[in-house]
């Protein structure tokens, strides 16, 4: 069984909006799979994405094998969506993988939802994927000269026909073959109709950890979060260039790539994963409490009342108000059924989105000096609204603080921050972000000082949308592909404006 439309699915394109944030940079992907004999598994990956939800709201998708056969459910829309009672009972076997996704990379269709399916001498075989490859363009016009035809636009399909044609005595040995040919940020998993393998790139940028449900069942997942859900317990993160396989054997480790270092995606314990997930051991909740500690240390302010950005901030305006000891508050009602709104867009409801998801608290506003605290700020503009929403309700003073460095350069590693004309803090200063935010003052909290709230050293991390120094080189296509056309038009854009050390290291 292969079905494409969920329940109440409007067609082969989605054409909601959301109501989410457009000040954060948008989730990226959420992966998970599972190899348990005897357990309802598409149920265990139903419950594995509804708890990786905050990582894609655009299509979620399972597949499942019972030994000899895939079958699959895909479709746009919520877990909840795509997902019933049905289904699930029609989704049977031991073994499965699932994935939520928010595009980086394809247009968002239905075709480009996942896990995508391809045949393979071995048997056929699924692939889901968390993350971007930066030659991906390359890798396609190589395999459309050798006759591949896609359906879709997303390089997830390309990864998948690269170990369809690669190499190999058995999958492994194929899929070792084929990922050595990719370059970028990514987790991986693939399901074949015995086996279920997890796979994480050279530089682990994209998160992926293990867990254990019993002796010879085995959870991978994006965060730690999913296996909690679940009942699994967390073993182990997936190491860099690791590939991991589960099977009626139990699980084995080979080392698919040479590690390059781990350099996990910093916005991880700023703003993506979820506060009661762990990564490289630490908490996310603790670690962005520190953060809020931090900066009312770098930014302090004279106020009568602390208030988060509801819900990504609150940790950060905790730790704030634990630090700075002004009372902490709610100023903002958060309304999250909303989500996305399945209502075509118009102006007026793309102007009464701010006031859709957001409600000011008159009683803890009015006439105080507020300093509100969010975790990033992208475009501006959605900090701007909110900065007036408290005003309206009679805020004296507003103090932004930002428990993140301006973010000032475009990721190419899975993480959809925008191209770099859309990034406010790439061309303007923060007292210029300020004026146009409308704030009193405005504090972003240093690098230095968020790596010091983690409790590990810089180089621990992919951090290049805050300094600009990408762990993988990126192609100068890839990257002037980020710029306006008419910063695009000049060439001495790449010096300029963009790293030039990483332009002058590839072709």
């Amino acid at each position: 069984m292969t079905q494409a439309a969920g329940p109440g699915q409007r067609g082969p394109e989605d054409t909601s909006i959301s109501l989410a944030d457009d000040d954060h940079p948008r989730d990226e992907c959420g992966v998970f799979g599972i190899y348990a004999p005897g357990e309802d598994v598409s149920r265990l990956t139903y419950f594995g994405l509804f708890a990786l939800q905050h990582r894609g709201q655009e299509s979620a998708g399972i597949a499942v094998s019972d030994g000899t056969r895939l079958s699959q459910r895909k479709a746009m829309g919520l877990v909840t969506r795509v997902f019933n009672e049905e289904v699930l009972q029609e989704l049977r076997g031991n073994l499965a993988i699932g994935r939520v996704r928010y595009s980086t990379t394809g247009s968002r269709t239905l075709i480009n939802a996942q896990p995508i399916t391809v045949p393979t001498r071995f048997g056929t075989i699924a692939v889901a994927q968390n993350g971007n490859l930066v030659n991906c363009r390359a890798l396609r016009a190589e395999l459309e000269e050798e006759g591949i035809t896609f359906e879709g636009t997303n390089d997830s399909e390309v990864i998948a026909h690269l170990i369809a044609r690669a190499p190999g005595d058995d999958l492994v040995e194929a899929i070792t073959h084929a990922v050595a040919r990719l370059q970028g940020g990514y987790s991986l998993v693939i399901l074949a109709p015995d086996q279920v393998i997890g796979l994480r790139d050279p530089h682990a940028i994209r998160p992926l950890c293990i867990g254990r449900l019993n002796h010879q069942s085995h959870v991978i997942a994006s965060e730690t979060c999913a296996l909690n859900v679940v009942g699994a317990r967390f073993m182990r993160e997936v190491e860099p260039g690791e590939l991991v396989v589960i099977d009626r054997e139990g699980l084995r480790e080979v080392q698919a790539m040479p590690q390059a270092g781990k350099r996990l995606c910093l916005f991880e314990f700023i703003y993506f994963a979820r506060p009661d997930s762990y990564l490289y051991g630490r908490s996310l909740h603790m670690a962005r409490r520190r953060m809020g500690h931090i900066l009312a240390e770098e930014h302090p302010v004279e106020a009568d009342v602390v208030i988060p950005v509801p819900d990504t901030g609150t940790p950060a305006a905790i730790g704030y108000a634990e630090r700075s000891h002004i009372p902490f508050g709610e100023g903002l009602i958060k309304n999250r059924y909303i989500g996305r709104t399945f209502i075509q867009p118009d102006q007026r409801l793309r102007d009464l989105g701010i006031r859709m998801k957001l409600t000011p608290l008159v009683e803890t506003l009015a006439g105080q000096r507020v300093v509100m605290v969010d975790d990033s700020i992208v475009r501006g503009t959605t900090t701007m609204r909110i900065v007036r929403l408290l005003r309206e309700a009679g805020a004296r003073e507003v103090h932004v603080r930002v428990s993140s460095p301006p973010d000032r350069y475009p990721c190419h590693y899975g993480i959809d921050t925008g191209d770099r004309g859309e990034l406010i803090a790439a061309k303007h200063s923060v007292e210029e972000i300020r004026q146009f935010i409308g704030a009193d003052s405005l504090g972003y909290l240093s690098l230095r000082g968020v790596v010091r709230a983690i409790g590990l050293h810089r180089g621990a991390f992919c951090r290049a949308c805050f300094d600009g120094h990408y762990p993988v080189p990126i192609p100068r296509d890839a990257a002037l592909g980020k710029y306006a056309l008419e910063d695009r038009a000049q060439l001495n854009v790449s010096r300029e404006n963009y790293p030039s050390e990483l332009l002058e290291k590839v072709p």
